[in-house]
């Protein structure tokens, strides 16, 4: 049995491709984003056209691509995000904050980073055999999630 992700696509991303060489899920920019001198060290947050509901118990942690700095002139200053389980409304879209150190250009679809599906620290007992029974993670599109959108990056206070 697979776990099933809902994913909804926003802007006409492309879906999302799980390939057998990788242990992560590309995730790709959903603009066209150039960034000048003036723009370095600025914060920018690109979107990524998705918005997802995970599985009970579960969260999704988002990597930069180990190319990226090279081929894009970027850093995500946190090094790692996490999704948790109820950022999952209709308008969630994921985001991927950037750094810039250099010029450079993202075009729309270009893969910025990757993520994976983990246990939370919350995951009851059930939650984590049903995902260690589990033979993977299976994707299913939706044209609209059914929860409460949360707001956005930060959302959960200070």
């Amino acid at each position: 049995m697979k776990l099933k992700i809902q994913v909804k696509l926003i802007n006409g991303q492309q879906p999302l491709n799980i390939i057998d060489k990788g242990d992560c899920i590309d995730l790709h920019s959903n603009i066209e984003c150039t960034y000048s001198a003036e723009d370095i060290s600025k914060l920018i947050y690109l979107p990524l056209g998705v918005a997802m509901k995970l599985p009970k118990g579960m969260i999704a942690k988002v990597y930069p691509r180990s190319s990226s700095p090279k081929r894009y002139g970027f850093i995500v200053p946190n090094s790692l995000g996490i999704i948790d389980q109820t950022y999952c409304g209709n308008e969630d879209e994921w985001m991927l904050p950037i750094l810039p150190f250099k010029e450079g250009k993202i075009e729309w679809g270009d893969r910025v980073c990757q993520f994976e599906i983990c246990l939370s620290q919350k995951a009851t007992i059930w939650q984590k055999i049903k995902w260690l029974l589990s033979s993977g993670i299976k994707i299913e599109y939706v044209d609209k999630l059914e929860e409460t959108n949360r707001g956005g990056f930060g959302s959960t206070g200070k």
